[in-house]
């Protein structure tokens, strides 16, 4: 078949059958009421199928020209100076949090046993890395219909441990980051924002539109099926301040003080000739640790679907506002048996999914059991309240390892009464009316 073809020649053929194929036993097929609808789904095409191939060929495998292509404009369009593609959302949170803890950060960097104000009501791994390090995290309640960090309980949250605040924008719905940002600003602390199940979504502050993990001093994203775009894995780490994109890189690549990228040495110019620590004058930049880093990256076939993902982002965005404001107008309706979410004031969200709260009376378990047997899928907000899982038994008996604000009443309900469906971009009108359909059945009786 390759019989006299440059191998430039060899790789348009076996690109051109990928497409072909793609189209073929890839397409996308009809929307037909009973079809189980999911909360989530991956959109694509052939585009990142060759892209996905077209990286394999190369059999380079770890990081790339196609991660260099998607950090630049990853960060191109966050407006952001510096992103890091990392394997998961939850490594982002990890590269972030731990990235504070850097004593290159001098009296500011986060130490055991400082505090770092979040919330409960949330996943587990925004909280993860401040356990495993020895950080206390301090939770505080949220509001409902916004889904997102109480403000109002910030200064009583704070302590002269407090050293960061680390909370996420709950299913696209940004928080208060106005309230939160200044709160931060006046108390010097750090802000890092968990932007996994937010992007594209829009915050106005100080009169400019600015996306969100772009206001605080570090942002994360996630890249998993089901979040606004997809790699299958991935995350991403960015920031506007050098100094933490350095020790970003370097959490991220072993913990190493080398900046040289994967593949490349002595871009400095210096590897052989400076002493750090207490090793040898001259000894090998290249493998002088700065931090107890990690490796995180991720390969560059992820990277080559994130990069035919992101061409399309803009739309899947339109996509998911157009499915959320649909929903919604259908459950007006029923707004007096289910709480239906509202946006952060000053915001536009980039919807990951649609959050109601059972009024009372309105049995949440029946109604998800109706909607669940007529096919739609439902999810809970992620961990209800995550002080009450087995993983929090030790500390809870010990007393120790955390501490709560208040009684957290608002997440104990959300925990009780809550649940979601999708809005992603590949549903139709007619799963989205479908949906409707079935939500108000459930609570109109049929769940009884």
């Amino acid at each position: 078949m390759f019989e006299n073809k440059t191998e430039k020649e060899a790789r348009e053929d076996i690109l051109g059958l990928v497409k072909e194929y793609c189209d073929k036993y890839h397409a996308k097929k009809p929307y037909e009421e009973g079809d189980r609808i999911s909360y989530a789904s991956r959109v694509y095409d052939s585009a990142e199928m060759v892209n996905l191939v077209d990286s394999s060929l190369e059999f380079w495998l770890t990081s790339g020209r196609y991660t260099n292509e998607f950090e630049k404009k990853f960060a191109e369009y966050l407006g952001v100076r510096y992103c890091s593609l990392v394997n998961s959302g939850s490594s982002a949170n990890l590269v972030a949090f731990m990235t504070l803890t850097s004593p290159l950060l001098g009296d500011k960097r986060i130490k055991r046993g400082d505090e770092v104000i979040t919330v409960a009501c949330g996943f587990p791994t925004t909280v993860t890395p401040m356990i495993q390090y020895g950080a206390v995290p301090v939770f505080v309640d949220v509001t409902i219909p916004q889904y997102n960090i109480d403000v109002n309980m910030l200064e009583e949250a704070l302590s002269d441990k407090t050293k960061a605040v680390m909370i996420a924008h709950t299913l696209g719905n940004p928080f208060d980051l106005a309230a939160v940002k200044a709160f931060c600003e006046k108390h010097e602390l750090w802000l890092v924002e968990d932007n996994c199940d937010a992007l594209g979504s829009v915050y106005t502050i100080d009169g400019e539109d600015k996306l969100t993990g772009t206001v605080g001093d570090i942002g994360t994203s996630s890249f998993y099926p089901p979040h606004h775009m997809t790699m299958g894995e991935g995350g991403a780490v960015y920031t506007d301040n050098p100094l933490l994109n350095r020790i970003i890189r370097s959490m991220r690549d072993w913990g190493r003080d080398c900046v040289c990228p994967s593949g490349h040495d002595n871009v400095c110019g210096h590897r052989f000739d400076r002493q750090y620590g207490e090793l040898p004058l001259g000894f090998d930049h290249k493998y002088v640790y700065s931090h107890f880093g990690y490796n995180l990256k991720a390969t560059d076939m992820q990277a080559a679907i994130g990069c035919a993902q992101l061409e399309k982002f803009p739309s899947f965005v339109e996509r998911r506002r157009h499915n959320f404001d649909r929903l919604k107008a259908a459950l007006e309706d029923v707004s007096d048996k289910l709480i239906l979410p509202e946006a952060c004031p000053n915001s536009n969200p980039s919807w990951f999914g649609f959050l109601m709260t059972c009024r009372e009376g309105i049995d949440r378990r029946a109604v998800v059991e109706y909607i669940e047997n007529h096919k739609v899928q439902t999810r809970a907000l992620f961990a209800g309240n995550l002080t009450k899982h087995p993983c929090f038994d030790i500390m809870r008996m010990s007393g120790e390892g955390f501490r709560v604000v208040g009684d957290l009443s608002v997440t104990d309900r959300i925990m009780n009464d809550t649940f979601w469906v999708g809005v992603y971009p590949g549903m139709t009108d007619e799963m989205i009316d479908y949906m409707a359909k079935t939500i108000k059945e459930a609570v109109n009786g049929g769940a009884n």
